[in-house]
Protein backbone atom coordinates (compact mmCIF):
# COMPACT_ATOMS: atom_id res chain seq x y z
CA UNK A 1 0.00 0.00 0.00
CA UNK A 2 1.05 3.63 -0.41
CA UNK A 3 3.20 4.98 2.38
CA UNK A 4 3.85 8.62 3.25
CA UNK A 5 6.92 9.50 5.26
CA UNK A 6 5.97 11.04 8.58
CA UNK A 7 8.13 12.31 11.43
CA UNK A 8 7.15 11.48 14.99
CA UNK A 9 10.54 12.43 16.42
CA UNK A 10 11.31 15.18 18.95
CA UNK A 11 13.24 17.09 16.30
CA UNK A 12 13.27 17.60 13.45
CA UNK A 13 9.48 17.73 13.48
CA UNK A 14 6.88 17.91 10.68
CA UNK A 15 7.36 21.00 8.52
CA UNK A 16 4.75 23.71 8.14
CA UNK A 17 3.92 24.03 4.41
CA UNK A 18 3.83 27.83 4.60
CA UNK A 19 7.32 27.83 6.12
CA UNK A 20 8.59 25.53 3.35
CA UNK A 21 7.14 27.83 0.69
CA UNK A 22 8.59 30.95 2.30
CA UNK A 23 11.99 29.33 2.61
CA UNK A 24 12.01 28.17 -1.01
CA UNK A 25 11.07 31.54 -2.46
CA UNK A 26 13.16 33.94 -0.36
CA UNK A 27 16.17 35.48 -2.11
CA UNK A 28 16.86 38.83 -0.41
CA UNK A 29 20.43 39.74 0.48
CA UNK A 30 21.02 39.99 4.22
CA UNK A 31 22.33 43.57 4.12
CA UNK A 32 19.26 45.08 2.45
CA UNK A 33 16.21 46.95 3.69
CA UNK A 34 13.98 44.00 2.79
CA UNK A 35 15.89 41.61 5.00
CA UNK A 36 16.24 44.13 7.82
CA UNK A 37 12.46 44.54 7.86
CA UNK A 38 11.99 40.77 8.08
CA UNK A 39 14.72 40.44 10.71
CA UNK A 40 13.25 43.14 12.95
CA UNK A 41 9.73 41.74 12.62
CA UNK A 42 10.93 38.25 13.50
CA UNK A 43 12.81 39.44 16.58
CA UNK A 44 9.77 41.37 17.80
CA UNK A 45 7.48 38.39 17.20
CA UNK A 46 9.89 36.05 18.93
CA UNK A 47 9.45 38.07 22.13
CA UNK A 48 5.75 37.32 22.00
CA UNK A 49 6.31 33.67 21.11
CA UNK A 50 8.63 33.19 24.07
CA UNK A 51 6.55 35.47 26.29
CA UNK A 52 9.23 37.92 27.40
CA UNK A 53 10.17 41.57 27.47
CA UNK A 54 13.86 40.65 27.45
CA UNK A 55 16.01 41.00 24.37
CA UNK A 56 15.73 38.02 22.02
CA UNK A 57 18.49 36.90 19.67
CA UNK A 58 18.21 34.44 16.78
CA UNK A 59 21.44 32.81 15.60
CA UNK A 60 22.25 30.59 12.64
CA UNK A 61 23.22 27.39 14.45
CA UNK A 62 21.66 24.45 16.23
CA UNK A 63 20.29 24.72 19.74
CA UNK A 64 23.57 23.40 21.09
CA UNK A 65 25.27 26.50 19.68
CA UNK A 66 23.19 28.76 21.92
CA UNK A 67 23.66 26.37 24.84
CA UNK A 68 27.41 26.85 24.31
CA UNK A 69 26.95 30.61 24.03
CA UNK A 70 25.15 30.71 27.35
CA UNK A 71 28.11 29.02 29.03
CA UNK A 72 30.85 31.01 27.27
CA UNK A 73 29.13 34.38 27.79
CA UNK A 74 28.03 33.93 31.39
CA UNK A 75 31.00 32.19 32.99
CA UNK A 76 34.74 32.52 33.46
CA UNK A 77 37.22 29.66 33.86
CA UNK A 78 37.11 28.41 37.43
CA UNK A 79 33.53 29.56 38.08
CA UNK A 80 31.41 27.20 40.12
CA UNK A 81 28.19 26.23 38.33
CA UNK A 82 25.39 23.80 39.14
CA UNK A 83 24.26 21.40 36.42
CA UNK A 84 20.97 19.57 36.88
CA UNK A 85 21.04 16.45 34.74
CA UNK A 86 18.59 13.60 34.27
CA UNK A 87 19.33 12.48 30.73
CA UNK A 88 21.43 12.85 27.61
CA UNK A 89 20.87 16.59 27.23
CA UNK A 90 21.53 17.35 30.87
CA UNK A 91 24.84 15.59 30.33
CA UNK A 92 25.49 18.03 27.48
CA UNK A 93 25.42 20.91 29.97
CA UNK A 94 28.10 19.11 31.97
CA UNK A 95 30.28 18.69 28.89
CA UNK A 96 29.90 22.36 27.95
CA UNK A 97 30.68 23.58 31.46
CA UNK A 98 33.80 21.43 31.55
CA UNK A 99 34.87 22.62 28.09
CA UNK A 100 34.96 26.22 29.33
CA UNK A 101 36.83 25.42 32.53
CA UNK A 102 33.95 25.73 34.96
CA UNK A 103 33.88 23.78 38.18
CA UNK A 104 30.66 21.87 37.60
CA UNK A 105 28.75 20.63 40.62
CA UNK A 106 26.46 18.01 39.07
CA UNK A 107 23.14 17.07 40.66
CA UNK A 108 21.89 13.96 38.88
CA UNK A 109 18.52 12.27 38.84
CA UNK A 110 18.04 8.84 37.23
CA UNK A 111 16.97 8.78 33.59
CA UNK A 112 13.20 9.25 33.41
CA UNK A 113 12.96 11.06 36.73
CA UNK A 114 13.25 14.66 37.87
CA UNK A 115 14.92 16.52 40.72
CA UNK A 116 14.05 17.03 44.36
CA UNK A 117 13.68 20.75 44.96
CA UNK A 118 15.14 20.26 48.44
CA UNK A 119 18.27 18.73 46.88
CA UNK A 120 18.58 21.75 44.58
CA UNK A 121 18.06 24.15 47.47
CA UNK A 122 20.88 22.47 49.37
CA UNK A 123 23.23 23.00 46.40
CA UNK A 124 22.57 26.72 45.86
CA UNK A 125 25.13 28.97 47.54
CA UNK A 126 26.40 32.48 46.73
CA UNK A 127 29.40 30.82 45.08
CA UNK A 128 27.24 29.23 42.36
CA UNK A 129 27.45 31.52 39.35
CA UNK A 130 24.88 29.77 37.18
CA UNK A 131 22.40 26.90 37.19
CA UNK A 132 21.84 24.94 33.97
CA UNK A 133 18.78 22.74 33.40
CA UNK A 134 16.37 21.44 30.76
CA UNK A 135 12.68 22.34 30.72
CA UNK A 136 12.00 19.05 28.95
CA UNK A 137 14.57 16.27 28.86
CA UNK A 138 13.77 14.97 25.40
CA UNK A 139 15.96 11.89 25.77
CA UNK A 140 13.56 10.58 28.43
CA UNK A 141 10.32 12.49 27.91
CA UNK A 142 10.51 13.99 31.41
CA UNK A 143 9.34 17.48 32.35
CA UNK A 144 11.26 19.41 34.99
CA UNK A 145 9.78 21.94 37.41
CA UNK A 146 11.29 25.12 35.98
CA UNK A 147 9.04 27.32 38.10
CA UNK A 148 10.10 25.59 41.31
CA UNK A 149 13.77 25.68 40.34
CA UNK A 150 13.52 29.37 39.41
CA UNK A 151 11.94 30.21 42.76
CA UNK A 152 14.92 28.66 44.55
CA UNK A 153 17.47 30.40 42.33
CA UNK A 154 15.81 33.80 42.57
CA UNK A 155 15.45 33.39 46.32
CA UNK A 156 19.23 33.16 46.52
CA UNK A 157 19.67 36.64 45.02
CA UNK A 158 20.89 38.05 41.72
CA UNK A 159 24.38 36.57 41.77
CA UNK A 160 23.20 33.18 40.49
CA UNK A 161 21.82 33.02 36.95
CA UNK A 162 19.30 30.45 35.72
CA UNK A 163 19.78 29.09 32.21
CA UNK A 164 17.07 26.83 30.77
CA UNK A 165 17.35 24.65 27.69
CA UNK A 166 13.76 24.80 26.46
CA UNK A 167 14.54 23.62 22.95
CA UNK A 168 11.68 21.10 23.13
CA UNK A 169 9.89 23.00 25.91
CA UNK A 170 9.01 26.25 24.16
CA UNK A 171 5.72 25.85 22.33
CA UNK A 172 4.86 22.67 24.26
CA UNK A 173 5.00 23.86 27.87
CA UNK A 174 3.64 26.89 29.73
CA UNK A 175 6.72 28.91 30.74
CA UNK A 176 6.56 32.33 32.42
CA UNK A 177 10.08 33.44 31.58
CA UNK A 178 9.99 36.93 33.07
CA UNK A 179 7.62 36.17 35.94
CA UNK A 180 9.75 33.27 37.14
CA UNK A 181 13.04 35.08 36.59
CA UNK A 182 14.70 32.87 33.97
CA UNK A 183 17.90 34.59 32.84
CA UNK A 184 18.51 32.76 29.55
CA UNK A 185 16.04 30.48 27.81
CA UNK A 186 17.13 28.58 24.70
CA UNK A 187 15.00 27.34 21.79
CA UNK A 188 15.47 25.79 18.35
CA UNK A 189 13.74 26.18 15.00
CA UNK A 190 13.21 22.46 14.36
CA UNK A 191 10.82 21.90 17.26
CA UNK A 192 7.50 23.67 17.95
CA UNK A 193 8.21 26.30 15.29
CA UNK A 194 7.73 23.66 12.58
CA UNK A 195 10.84 24.48 10.54
CA UNK A 196 14.05 22.71 9.51
CA UNK A 197 17.05 22.80 11.85
CA UNK A 198 19.41 25.73 11.48
CA UNK A 199 18.21 28.55 13.76
CA UNK A 200 18.47 28.77 17.52
CA UNK A 201 17.23 31.56 19.72
CA UNK A 202 17.41 32.85 23.26
CA UNK A 203 15.89 35.48 25.52
CA UNK A 204 18.45 37.15 27.80
CA UNK A 205 17.73 39.03 31.06
CA UNK A 206 19.39 42.28 32.14
CA UNK A 207 21.13 40.33 34.92
CA UNK A 208 22.71 38.13 32.27
CA UNK A 209 23.76 41.08 30.10
CA UNK A 210 25.50 42.66 33.11
CA UNK A 211 27.31 39.41 33.82
CA UNK A 212 28.74 39.34 30.27
CA UNK A 213 30.67 42.55 30.95
CA UNK A 214 32.83 40.78 33.54
CA UNK A 215 33.23 37.21 32.27
CA UNK A 216 36.42 36.10 30.56
CA UNK A 217 35.67 32.84 28.73
CA UNK A 218 36.72 32.99 25.06
CA UNK A 219 34.02 33.68 22.50
CA UNK A 220 33.86 35.03 18.98
CA UNK A 221 30.99 33.91 16.72
CA UNK A 222 28.89 33.26 19.82
CA UNK A 223 29.58 36.62 21.47
CA UNK A 224 26.02 37.58 22.37
CA UNK A 225 26.99 41.22 22.94
CA UNK A 226 27.96 41.52 19.27
CA UNK A 227 24.62 40.02 18.25
CA UNK A 228 22.70 42.39 20.52
CA UNK A 229 24.52 45.41 19.08
CA UNK A 230 23.82 44.29 15.50
CA UNK A 231 20.20 43.37 16.24
CA UNK A 232 19.56 46.93 17.44
CA UNK A 233 20.35 48.00 13.86
CA UNK A 234 18.16 45.29 12.31
CA UNK A 235 21.05 43.06 11.35
CA UNK A 236 22.90 39.96 12.49
CA UNK A 237 26.59 40.13 13.39
CA UNK A 238 27.48 37.56 10.72
CA UNK A 239 25.81 36.11 7.64
CA UNK A 240 22.42 34.73 8.72
CA UNK A 241 20.50 31.80 7.25
CA UNK A 242 18.27 34.16 5.27
CA UNK A 243 15.81 31.59 3.91
CA UNK A 244 15.31 30.15 7.40
CA UNK A 245 14.42 33.59 8.70
CA UNK A 246 11.75 33.75 6.00
CA UNK A 247 10.45 30.37 7.18
CA UNK A 248 10.49 31.60 10.78
CA UNK A 249 8.41 34.61 9.81
CA UNK A 250 5.84 32.33 8.17
CA UNK A 251 5.77 30.02 11.18
CA UNK A 252 5.15 32.91 13.56
CA UNK A 253 2.34 34.15 11.31
CA UNK A 254 0.79 30.68 11.51
CA UNK A 255 0.99 30.67 15.29
CA UNK A 256 -0.57 34.14 15.33
CA UNK A 257 -3.41 32.76 13.22
CA UNK A 258 -3.98 30.05 15.84
CA UNK A 259 -4.69 32.91 18.25
CA UNK A 260 -7.00 34.73 15.84
CA UNK A 261 -4.42 37.45 15.29
CA UNK A 262 -2.90 37.38 18.79
CA UNK A 263 0.54 35.73 18.81
CA UNK A 264 0.60 35.22 22.58
CA UNK A 265 -2.77 33.47 22.45
CA UNK A 266 -1.51 31.43 19.50
CA UNK A 267 1.44 30.30 21.57
CA UNK A 268 -0.92 29.18 24.32
CA UNK A 269 -3.02 27.31 21.76
CA UNK A 270 0.09 25.58 20.42
CA UNK A 271 1.00 24.47 23.94
CA UNK A 272 -2.50 23.20 24.66
CA UNK A 273 -2.45 21.26 21.39
CA UNK A 274 0.74 19.50 22.49
CA UNK A 275 -0.71 18.81 25.93
CA UNK A 276 -3.85 17.26 24.42
CA UNK A 277 -1.95 15.11 21.91
CA UNK A 278 0.36 13.97 24.71
CA UNK A 279 -2.58 12.97 26.89
CA UNK A 280 -4.08 11.03 23.98
CA UNK A 281 -0.77 9.26 23.31
CA UNK A 282 -0.22 8.29 26.93
CA UNK A 283 -3.76 6.94 27.21
CA UNK A 284 -3.39 4.95 23.99
CA UNK A 285 -0.06 3.39 24.97
CA UNK A 286 -1.34 2.31 28.36
CA UNK A 287 -4.50 0.85 26.85
CA UNK A 288 -2.42 -1.76 25.00
CA UNK A 289 -0.43 -2.67 28.09
CA UNK A 290 2.63 -0.50 27.61
CA UNK A 291 4.31 1.34 30.46
CA UNK A 292 5.20 5.01 30.34
CA UNK A 293 8.80 5.79 31.14
CA UNK A 294 8.94 9.32 32.54
CA UNK A 295 7.79 10.00 36.09
CA UNK A 296 6.67 13.52 35.13
CA UNK A 297 5.82 13.21 31.44
CA UNK A 298 6.30 16.15 29.10
CA UNK A 299 3.88 17.39 26.46
CA UNK A 300 6.60 17.47 23.80
CA UNK A 301 6.97 13.71 23.55
CA UNK A 302 5.96 10.44 25.17
CA UNK A 303 8.64 7.93 26.17
CA UNK A 304 7.29 4.37 26.23
CA UNK A 305 8.98 1.28 27.68
CA UNK A 306 9.54 -1.49 25.18
CA UNK A 307 7.70 -4.76 25.96
CA UNK A 308 9.72 -7.27 27.97
CA UNK A 309 12.34 -9.01 25.85
CA UNK A 310 11.91 -6.66 22.86
CA UNK A 311 14.70 -4.27 21.87
CA UNK A 312 13.06 -0.90 21.18
CA UNK A 313 15.19 -0.67 18.04
CA UNK A 314 13.03 -3.44 16.61
CA UNK A 315 9.91 -1.35 17.24
CA UNK A 316 11.51 1.74 15.67
CA UNK A 317 12.49 -0.34 12.63
CA UNK A 318 9.00 -1.84 12.26
CA UNK A 319 7.36 1.60 12.32
CA UNK A 320 9.69 2.70 9.53
CA UNK A 321 9.49 -0.41 7.36
CA UNK A 322 5.74 -0.98 7.64
CA UNK A 323 4.44 2.59 7.74
CA UNK A 324 7.38 4.87 6.84
CA UNK A 325 6.80 6.48 10.22
CA UNK A 326 9.89 7.68 12.07
CA UNK A 327 9.79 7.37 15.84
CA UNK A 328 12.85 7.70 18.07
CA UNK A 329 14.80 5.08 19.96
CA UNK A 330 16.03 5.73 23.47
CA UNK A 331 19.27 7.67 23.93
CA UNK A 332 22.26 7.08 26.16
CA UNK A 333 21.73 4.32 28.68
CA UNK A 334 18.10 3.86 27.56
CA UNK A 335 18.86 2.97 23.95
CA UNK A 336 17.09 -0.29 23.15
CA UNK A 337 14.80 0.03 26.16
CA UNK A 338 12.37 2.81 25.27
CA UNK A 339 10.92 4.41 22.16
CA UNK A 340 9.74 7.99 21.89
CA UNK A 341 6.75 9.43 20.03
CA UNK A 342 6.77 13.22 19.74
CA UNK A 343 3.78 15.53 19.36
CA UNK A 344 5.39 18.89 18.69
CA UNK A 345 4.44 21.74 16.40
CA UNK A 346 2.64 20.88 13.15
CA UNK A 347 0.98 17.84 14.64
CA UNK A 348 -2.68 17.25 15.40
CA UNK A 349 -5.48 14.85 16.32
CA UNK A 350 -5.29 12.81 13.12
CA UNK A 351 -1.53 12.37 13.47
CA UNK A 352 -2.10 11.07 16.99
CA UNK A 353 -4.83 8.65 15.99
CA UNK A 354 -2.75 7.43 13.06
CA UNK A 355 0.41 6.68 15.04
CA UNK A 356 -1.57 4.85 17.73
CA UNK A 357 -3.31 2.72 15.10
CA UNK A 358 0.11 1.90 13.67
CA UNK A 359 1.40 1.13 17.16
CA UNK A 360 -1.20 -1.64 17.55
CA UNK A 361 0.01 -3.26 14.33
CA UNK A 362 3.67 -2.83 15.25
CA UNK A 363 3.20 -4.52 18.61
CA UNK A 364 1.60 -7.58 17.00
CA UNK A 365 4.45 -7.90 14.51
CA UNK A 366 7.22 -7.36 17.05
CA UNK A 367 5.87 -9.46 19.93
CA UNK A 368 3.87 -12.11 18.08
CA UNK A 369 1.14 -11.63 20.67
CA UNK A 370 -2.47 -10.59 20.19
CA UNK A 371 -3.28 -6.92 20.68
CA UNK A 372 -6.87 -5.72 21.08
CA UNK A 373 -7.17 -3.73 17.86
CA UNK A 374 -8.75 -0.37 18.48
CA UNK A 375 -7.87 -0.27 22.17
CA UNK A 376 -5.19 2.42 21.82
CA UNK A 377 -7.32 4.46 19.44
CA UNK A 378 -10.37 4.19 21.68
CA UNK A 379 -8.45 5.36 24.73
CA UNK A 380 -7.08 8.30 22.75
CA UNK A 381 -10.56 9.18 21.53
CA UNK A 382 -11.81 9.22 25.09
CA UNK A 383 -8.92 11.43 26.18
CA UNK A 384 -9.67 13.78 23.31
CA UNK A 385 -13.35 13.92 24.25
CA UNK A 386 -12.42 14.92 27.78
CA UNK A 387 -9.86 17.43 26.51
CA UNK A 388 -8.32 20.24 28.56
CA UNK A 389 -11.34 22.17 29.79
CA UNK A 390 -13.23 21.20 26.66
CA UNK A 391 -10.85 23.17 24.43
CA UNK A 392 -9.69 21.98 21.00
CA UNK A 393 -6.43 23.26 19.53
CA UNK A 394 -5.76 21.53 16.24
CA UNK A 395 -2.59 22.71 14.57
CA UNK A 396 -3.42 21.19 11.20
CA UNK A 397 -6.85 22.79 11.05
Amino acid sequence: MLRKNRLFTPGPTPLLPAAQAAMASFTAHHRTADFRALFQRVLADMKEFIGTQNDVLVLSCSGTGVMEASVSNLTSPGDKVLVLTAGKFGERWTGLANAFGCKADVLSAPYGETFSLNDIRAKITPAVRAVFVQATESSTGARHDVQGIAKIVRGSGDDTLLVVDAITGLGTTHLDVDGWGVDVIVGGSQKALMMPPGLAYCAVSERAWRRMETTTSPRYYFDLRKERKSAAKGESAYTPATSLFAALGAALDFVRGMGNGDLAKGREALVENAELCAEMTRAGAQAVGLKLYAAAPAAALTAICSPDGIDSGKIVKEFRESFDAVVANGQGEMKGQIFRIAHIGYYDYLDTIGILGALEQVLVRCTGKAVPYGAAVRAAQEAYARGPSGKRYLVGA
